[in-house]
Order: structure tokens, then sequence, then C-alpha cells
């Protein structure tokens, strides 16, 4: 037996997985929000002592640049440093990855019903593979074929420079300066592709176009934004449930920018065998991708447009695919271990 976990800037998924039972279904498993606890290895603890399952090793995606067994997460206030967690939790053994990679591991464990196609595309099924998650964060991440499988690799290219394509969308970029370099007191700024793709991302858009003063902000959803929890989610439902204006502009920017990011991922690592798009905000605005706005945005890379139609690009709708692949990778990993000490 041992632990598998998918460790996100809002939630936390960690199961227990059966060691020689191939297969994606854990024995045991939470979910919990991860801003609750004040570290990693306090959640943990908590996850252990909920069950009379026992492990002695455990395999963990994080959303962040994973070093030396040492990660500084991008979205929470945790260092998590495997030795410590280690020491503070009883289990002997813990690996420690970026949350991409286990994204990327799990997709090819997933059915097709965990798919939905955005564009079919020619798949070159042996080349490399892309995939990117707005949620939280903005996570990227490849996958290249070794002639057998595909083997799945981390970046942090979400943290990359945005670049606006438009007029409107390098206002955006001149209103982030000036909001980041408020709120770091600073005058060289760095706005990442993250900030205005993601949960936080959109909330940036909306702040953006309520300044700009062009398109106005009903009274009750004023109240509601005030009071709400998951601001992003509150904007998202505005725009699909009841067509505010501002709303549906700032979700309409968000899959622009999405669609522009994925493209020009794809291009960078030449994804001729797919273009994945993961997280968690993808299945919840599922309409609005399938418009034409995020193709569009995708494909309009001038003279590489006829090579960026012939990718396949699929939306994952299973929310536990960085659990899965965590899971897979664990069991791998862990299985050899046990085989070279027998």
């Amino acid at each position: 037996m041992f632990v598998a976990g998918d460790i996100g800037g809002t939630k936390t998924n960690l199961a227990f997985f059966e060691l020689h039972a191939p297969g994606t279904t854990p024995v045991y498993e939470r979910t919990f929000a991860s801003r609750d606890y004040a570290t990693l290895e306090e959640l943990i603890n908590d996850f252990l002592a909920s069950t009379n399952l026992k492990a002695r090793r455990a395999f963990l995606s994080i959303a962040g640049p994973v070093a030396n067994g040492v990660c500084v997460t991008t979205n929470l206030p945790w260092t998590v440093d495997r030795d410590d967690l280690e020491s503070k939790t009883g289990l002997v053994q813990i690996e420690l990855v970026n949350d991409l990679l286990a994204n990327a591991n799990g997709i090819s464990l997933l059915k097709d019903s965990d798919f939905v196609t955005l564009n079919e595309g020619e798949p070159a099924n042996h080349g490399t593979a892309a995939v990117i998650s707005a949620g939280t964060g903005l996570g990227e991440a490849g996958l290249y074929w070794d002639g057998i499988r595909h083997h799945a690799w981390p970046s942090e290219g979400g943290h990359s420079s945005f670049s606006p394509n438009d007029e409107l969308q390098t206002e955006l970029l001149q209103f982030m300066r000036e909001k980041l370099g408020r709120e770091f007191n600073t005058k060289v700024v760095h706005v990442s592709t993250e900030r205005v793709l993601s949960g936080m991302g959109l909330a940036n858009i909306y702040e953006f176009l309520k300044h700009k003063g062009e398109l106005k902000e009903p009274d009750w959803l004023t109240e509601e934004l005030k009071n709400a929890e998951d601001v992003p989610a509150a904007i998202s439902r505005a725009a699909i449930e009841k067509n505010v204006d501002i709303c549906v502009e700032a979700l309409n920017m968000l899959v622009t920018i999405y669609g522009s990011e994925a493209g020009n991922l794809a291009l960078k690592l030449l994804s001729t065998a797919g273009v994945f798009i993961g997280g968690g905000i993808a299945p919840k605005i599922l309409p609005k991708l399938q418009e034409p706005r995020f193709m569009n945005a995708f494909v309009e890379k001038g003279r590489m447009k006829p090579l960026l139609q012939k990718m396949p690009i699929k939306v994952i709708t299973n929310n536990k695919t960085a659990l899965i692949g965590a899971a897979k990778a664990g069991r791998e990993q862990f299985s050899r271990l046990e085989a070279s000490i027998r």
C-alpha cells in the first residue's frame, strides 16, 4: 500500500492505492481544502489519522517547481521539504513531482469518455504532446515519445511573460503592470501569463474591464462579488447563466488568451500528437471553449496556421487525472524499488 496525492492551490486529493494491483481506483480517498492547513505535513497527518490503513511511501504531485526534494508552492504559503515531510509524517519515503508532470502522466490511463474534443486534427500518435491546465494557477507540461510510449516532463511555462495579441489585451497588460507595481512596490514588473489565465486571471480581467468603465457592473453583482468565497466562479456563473455583459466579456477574453497560449505551447513543443486542456476551469466553461474564439486564437500564428490546424485538441474532464498520474508513477517507482531489494 502507498499514498498518492495531488496537491493544488485550492484543493488536495490524497488516496491509498494497492502497490501490486494495477488500476486507477483507490482503496481510500479524501479531498481537502488546501488553505485550511498551515503546512502540508498537517494536512497529510490529518489524512493518515482518518483511516486504519497504513503506508510507508507516498508519491505526491504538487503545484510548483520541485528541485532536490523541495518545493516553494506558487499559490500557497508553503515550503515543502521532502526530508522534513518524512520526519513529521512517519512516511519513510516520499517522492515530490510537479503537478503537471503527474497530470500529463495520467492521460494514458483515461477513457475516451474522459475527453471532449475541440479539434479532431490529424494526430501523429508517436509525436510530442502538450498539456496546459488553467485552474488556481496555470500549469504547462509536455509528453515525448521514446519509441514505445509517451513520457511526461514538467515546466513552469505558465510563469512566462504574457504577450497581448490585440489592443484590448495590450491595455490589460498595462493595467496589470500598474496593479502589480503597486502591489509589490516595484518599477520592474513581470506580468506572467498565469496572472491573466487562471482563476485569479479571470478576476484580474474582470477588474480591468470594470476599471475601463465601458461595461457596467449590476448592483446585485456588486453585492454578490463582495460576499463571494470564490470570485472567479461567481464571474463565470454570471457570464454563462445570466449573460451579464461585463462577465461575458471577461470570460471571452480569458478564452481568447487560453487559445493563444495553448497555440504558443503547441508550437514550442511541436505537439503533433495533440494538445490536452486540463485544470479545473476548462470543464466548467466547456461551452465557451467550443465557440470559435478559442480555436481562432489557437491557430492564428501566421505561417504556422496550417500546422496548428492539424493538431488535435482535447479537454480533459476527469478531475482526478493528476491523482491517477501520481498513482501510476508511484506504483512503477515503488515496485521497482521492492524488486531491487529482493
